[in-house]
């Protein structure tokens, strides 16, 4: 095995892999792929000495992982049908070299700080998971797609750690099996040990899920959502307004008995003093008549002429959300003027909306606060805990319909869902096209309405209160302690090749 894995077969297992990851998350959910996946990685590296090679393996997982789970974006440059298809496919391109980078990076330090020793299943770990970290938190505002916590996500031997640890602890955990599972094959002598660690991580991942960290604070609530599945192309066309804004009505009304009716990101495709008086108005009046609250979603202008991605509600409270993460190449673009130009050349044209301050009040729907999302915003787990322990539930409006026919939406209501289950709070999320869908606080589906259709779902939600660890402490605790142990790892590595060089 040692020879197969130090050839260029190596090179090949370690491109697979990257593959293999990508199966662990939704639409195909095969979760223990996450593990054969790394475990895969690991061997490939172990098995080299050099940083070059193991860097080249590191961005050949890191292209396989990407290039088959995040060429999607090639599905949003084509969608109007403008761009024609030699820049689209130049620009995935990129995309997915530039992410792939991230885990030859991981690779590159893993080697480095590997001391062949006890410890380097848990430096191997670290280095993942920081890397995934710098990767979702900090570049162009922060890509968290595909980090490997969200494919344990029902896996019920350690989705119970994710109300305690969030998506990067669950993350650290499964990196730590995958290493431990190739240490096992790859040293006969620790191989007991391995089994044990990871048992006994397995064990105490099942004993945590039956803990409720959250209670529900109320009567029912009756919701229902509106996934008005308005073609990209169509949506912002002056002369389609009308018919969507009475689309939207004429699916509302038929759910005045519900308490909150949610619409998606952006379902009114005008400004909101453009459609204040003659549409916004009276269709509060009607929600405050029934006793209903709508959250609906549109573009706002000041008085400054500055631009916000906005969430509304209608009905006891007229109340604004101004979104504060933004999409990067979606709603700014960042590389100016660059960028711009060939985006210019693609024939895409994007907005330039300004982000909301940070210490916006909550809103409120039906006499209850919850905690609002627009978009990709689902993606970072800190911010959703904001604020939270006054929210009863979370709500996300989302606009996927630039990815028609893709993976893309699935992996977005799987992260989605990783909110829900660390916050202990249920999760209503409103999609134009899908995947629209009402989540338990155990992050569990209660009702999703079908991809690509006009629709509406019911349900009803409890409200909650009470905080998970997660909700208290945030990522950061683990962040630290993630850097500590990388700092223990380099303390490590360098004690052993003082004492080797002692006895040299």
């Amino acid at each position: 095995m040692v020879k197969l894995f130090k050839s260029t077969w190596g090179d090949v297992f370690s491109l697979i892999a990257g593959v293999l990851l990508t199966l662990s998350f939704s639409p195909f959910d095969i979760s223990l792929l996450a593990f054969i996946a790394l475990a895969t990685l690991n061997l490939t590296l172990s098995s080299v000495i050099g940083a070059k090679r193991a860097t080249l393996r590191g961005f050949l997982f890191g292209l396989g992982l990407f290039g088959s789970g995040v060429s999607w974006v090639f599905v949003s440059m084509v969608v109007g049908e403008h761009s024609g298809l030699f820049l689209p496919i130049l620009m995935t391109l990129f995309y997915c070299v530039f992410w792939a980078l991230f885990p030859a990076i991981s690779a590159y330090f893993f080697i480095k700080l590997r001391a062949n020793s006890y410890v380097d299943c848990l430096v191997f770990s670290c280095v993942w998971v920081f890397v995934e970290y710098i990767r979702g938190e900090w570049i162009f505002g922060g890509f968290p797609w595909l980090q490997i916590g969200y494919s344990q996500l029902d896996c019920y031997l350690l989705a119970g750690y994710i109300p305690i640890f969030g998506v990067y602890g669950v993350g650290l955990i499964i990196a730590m099996i995958s290493a431990l599972l190739a240490d096992s094959l790859w040293c006969k002598n620790t191989r007991s040990k391995a089994i044990i660690g990871v048992t006994a991580l397995l064990l105490v991942g099942a004993v945590l899920k039956n803990i409720n960290w959250t209670d529900g604070s109320g009567g029912p609530i009756k919701v229902t959502l509106i996934q008005g599945n308005i073609a990209q192309k169509d949506k912002w066309q002056l002369e389609n307004r009308n018919t969507t804004l009475k689309q939207y009505y004429d699916d509302s009304v038929k759910h005045w008995a519900s308490d909150i009716i949610i619409w998606p990101e952006t379902a009114i495709p005008a400004y909101y003093t453009d459609v204040k008086d003659g549409y916004l108005m009276p269709l509060e009046a009607e929600a405050i008549a029934h006793n209903t609250t709508i959250i609906t979603s549109l573009p706002y202008k000041d008085e400054f002429e500055q631009l916000y991605n906005s969430v509304l509600t209608l009905g006891e409270s007229h109340d604004l959300y101004k979104k504060i993460h933004l999409l990067p190449f979606g709603e700014y673009l960042p590389w100016q003027p660059l960028s711009g130009h060939v985006l210019g050349l693609m024939d895409i044209r994007l907005g330039k909306f300004n982000p909301g301050e940070i210490d916006q009040s909550l809103l409120k729907a039906a006499g209850h606060y919850f905690v609002t999302s627009i978009c990709y915003e689902d993606a970072f787990g800190e911010q959703n805990i904001r604020y939270i322990e006054q929210a009863e539930f979370l709500v996300n409006v989302t606009n996927d319909g630039w990815f028609d026919g893709s993976i893309e939406p699935y992996q977005h209501l799987q992260i989605a869902r990783m909110r829900a289950l660390e916050s202990g709070r249920y999760l209503l999320r409103a999609t134009n096209t899908g995947v629209t869908a009402v989540v338990s606080d155990k992050g569990k589906i209660i009702h999703q309405a079908p991809v690509m259709q006009r629709a509406s779902i019911t349900a009803d939600i409890k409200p909650m209160s009470g905080l998970t660890p997660y909700a208290r402490i945030g990522d950061k605790p683990v962040i630290v302690l993630i850097v500590l142990l990388l700092l223990g790892g380099l303390f490590n590595k360098y004690y052993l090749m003082k004492k080797l060089a002692r006895l040299v």
